[in-house]
């Protein structure tokens, strides 16, 4: 199966998507390992150059056309560890009140347009969703960068995207106590 991304002119990315039935289909299956699969290939320098697409660490499935409240995530941390989800139906069930912000801001797969400022999230959050990669339940503690990449998924499931929360007026203030990443 192969992906192409949905861009945020597109009315679809900005609707809520819908719970996935349980169990997980074939077909949803099929579709987060091709969204894996392209998160993966994304990341290779080779690859992308060749076929023309953007580096990512999480992609939903709004983003490939399909209204559906599942999104995946990948990527290596400086320590060497892999971070990798196929998240079903989360649940965003606890969230601190510090708040935090990537000081280059955030991308999007979805957004060709450049929006500089900081985009305000939760320092930690706490999810609870269906993993298909083990297969079961979990739940996830998470905290700074990986916090955000987790909240910017999150967020395309209710049709938002990571602009709607810099402020328009003061793009680049940082709030009182808020953590900079």
């Amino acid at each position: 199966m192969k992906i192409k991304i949905v861009k945020d002119s597109n009315p679809i990315m900005h609707q809520r998507s819908l719970e996935v039935p349980m169990p997980l289909s074939d077909k949803d299956r099929e579709l987060l390992d091709a969204m894996l699969n392209h998160l993966k290939l994304s990341q290779d320098e080779e690859y992308r150059t060749k076929h023309n697409i953007r580096e990512g660490v999480g992609l939903a499935a709004i983003q490939t056309g399909h209204l559906k409240r599942m999104f995946v995530i990948y990527y290596q941390k400086e320590d060497g560890e892999i971070v990798q989800y196929q998240l079903v139906n989360p649940k965003m069930v606890e969230n601190s009140i510090k708040k935090c912000a990537l000081k280059n801001g955030e991308g999007c797969l979805s957004v060709d347009q450049e929006h500089s400022g900081l985009a305000h999230r939760h320092y930690k959050i706490r999810l609870r969703a269906f993993d298909a990669l083990q297969n079961k339940d979990i739940e996830i503690e998470a905290s700074g960068f990986d916090a955000v990449v987790l909240q910017h998924e999150y967020d395309h499931l209710d049709g938002i995207f990571f602009y709607d929360r810099i402020d328009k007026y003061k793009p680049l203030e940082q709030l009182p106590n808020e953590v900079i990443i």
